[in-house]
């Protein structure tokens, strides 16, 4: 006893209490007895419930006029069959659990208790229904869920055991966040409980695995469950890590600060949260595995029992040959029962004719490879439509900056380009070739009429021939600026000056 510390335990009492206040009105509805015309009891505890969800329907459905009829219609609709009642006496059972809900007062519900973290008697205050609105002319009052209300629906519905450690991870994280080291200290303490029930339920499942699996559907239903519980462990893993990783920071953060405080305290927590979290992130990592040698080796091990299993009760003299001669059966389906028995019919045959065939020979007697490969495509090939349209383009290209050029002596590729945004060619801006053509000619600058002979290749000298033809005994030298332009969101390029250059008359 002297190593629990009360002040942890008894922590949060109050909010612990507000949890359960919500579901005072539920047990006081459960304490009414009242019967129907057949003298059966009439459990109000199962109708409050089938009460809020009708009304959280009618708040998903944004509809604001949901009454004590609308109600009483409802359970007269869902129980009907089972509580003998007119419509008179709905309406009564609507009208008193709208009552215990929201009290007939005005006020809200008073939920009174003993706080031992404080020592004080507290009171909690709860509204599970309010009104919404009020029609004059029917004289109808519309209610609709108030906050505590659908806090009451949502505690109602089981957050599932797989899902626990994960949630406690996210609260380990925002407690980290605001500093409460002590609360974070026992979410440890609560993760590594979580992680001994998964280990638990591992082991039984590989039991499970080894005595159930009889069949193919069961084997399926339980190779599809491993394999959730692979992804969800592997989820959990990583947020591990990442947990890992905040811990240190905040360690360091921590540290830091405590450097300029007296108090260690915090410094000391964090250490304790540290280690801590290694002891549960390694009980983890170890179930991880545990997990894919489940999902690999038992499962496989499981399969392949299954298919001994159906060889050892496989009986041929019963199952087939018992059949065929207790049973007259007609020539065809003979066939059928007999044909998954007969080895596949294999014929070991050849012709002369493939002696006489001509061989795939890489190299003939001189030594010289042959050429083995594929034909290449022909002039309706995509490649040559592509190279075809990428000569066009380049030509005009060229002619619009050689029209420039005898206007101007020398251009900048930032005015040519403002030139073409407002033209007729502003497509072309989007074209990947239009950006390679400016690249190209930085490349190759300076540019002479004679430089389409000595391109890499003929192909490529053939397809620019037309482009150099226009040039004549000009020379065209393209030097790069230092800004860069934006031209759109998928293109930049450099800024260059194209100008005239001289003819050198001695190049080879």
């Amino acid at each position: 006893m002297d190593d629990i510390e009360i002040g942890q335990v008894i922590s949060g009492f109050r909010e612990r209490m507000t949890k359960l206040a919500l579901f005072d009105p539920l047990y006081e509805l459960q304490r009414k007895r009242q019967t129907d015309r057949q003298n059966k009891p009439i459990d109000f505890m199962e109708l409050g419930l089938l009460t809020l969800l009708y009304f959280f329907e009618q708040k998903l459905m944004r509809n604001n006029k949901a009454g004590v009829k609308d109600l009483a219609e409802f359970l007269r609709k869902v129980t009907g069959i089972f509580i003998d009642l007119d419509d008179v006496g709905f309406e009564d059972l609507a009208r008193q659990i709208t009552q215990v809900f929201r009290p007939t007062t005005g006020k809200k519900r008073d939920f009174t208790f003993m706080n031992w973290e404080s020592g004080q008697t507290e009171h909690i205050y709860i509204s599970i229904l309010k009104a919404n609105a009020f029609d004059l002319k029917s004289n109808t009052q519309y209610y609709t869920l108030d906050e505590d209300g659908l806090e009451l629906i949502f505690a109602t519905k089981e957050f599932y055991t797989e899902f626990q450690l994960s949630i406690h991870q996210l609260v380990l994280r925002k407690q980290l966040e605001k500093g409460e080291f002590e609360g974070a200290l026992r979410q440890i303490n609560e993760m590594r409980i979580d992680v001994e029930a998964l280990q638990d339920r591992m082991v039984k499942l590989e039991h499970e695995l080894k005595r159930n699996i009889v069949s193919e559907e069961t084997f399926g239903r339980y190779k599809g469950l491993l394999e959730d519980i692979y992804l969800r462990l592997q989820m959990e893993n990583e947020e591990f890590e990442e947990l890992r990783q905040f811990v240190k920071e905040t360690k360091d953060r921590v540290q830091a600060q405590t450097v300029r405080q007296a108090d260690q305290r915090p410094y000391e927590l964090i250490l304790r949260i540290s280690n801590e979290l290694e002891k549960v992130h390694g009980e983890h990592s170890v179930l991880f595995h545990q997990s894919m040698v489940l999902k690999s080796h038992a499962l496989g091990a499981a399969q392949e029992s299954l298919y001994y299993t159906g060889l050892d009760s496989f009986n041929f003299d019963q199952d087939i040959a018992s059949l065929i001669f207790s049973t007259p059966l007609p020539l065809e389906t003979m066939k059928g029962v007999l044909a998954p028995f007969l080895p596949i019919q294999e014929t070991k045959m050849w012709s002369l004719l493939t002696v006489w065939a001509e061989q795939n020979m890489l190299e003939d007697g001189s030594g010289q490879e042959r050429d083995d490969k594929f034909l290449e495509l022909g002039g309706d090939s995509e490649e040559y439509r592509y190279q075809t349209m990428q000569k066009k383009l380049y030509m005009l290209l060229m002619g619009l900056l050689l029209q420039r050029m005898e206007e101007q002596n020398q251009v900048e590729l930032h005015s040519f380009i403002q030139l073409l945004q407002s033209s007729e060619h502003a497509n072309l801006l989007g074209e990947r070739a239009f950006y390679d053509f400016w690249i190209y000619l930085h490349q190759r600058s300076p540019l002479q009429a004679d430089d389409r002979d000595k391109q890499q290749n003929e192909e490529q000298g053939t397809m620019l021939e037309d482009m150099y033809m226009l040039l004549g005994s000009r020379c065209l030298v393209v030097t790069e600026r230092k800004e860069m332009m934006k031209i759109n969101d998928r293109f930049s390029i450099q800024n260059m000056l194209i100008s005239w250059g001289e003819q050198d008359d001695n190049r080879t």
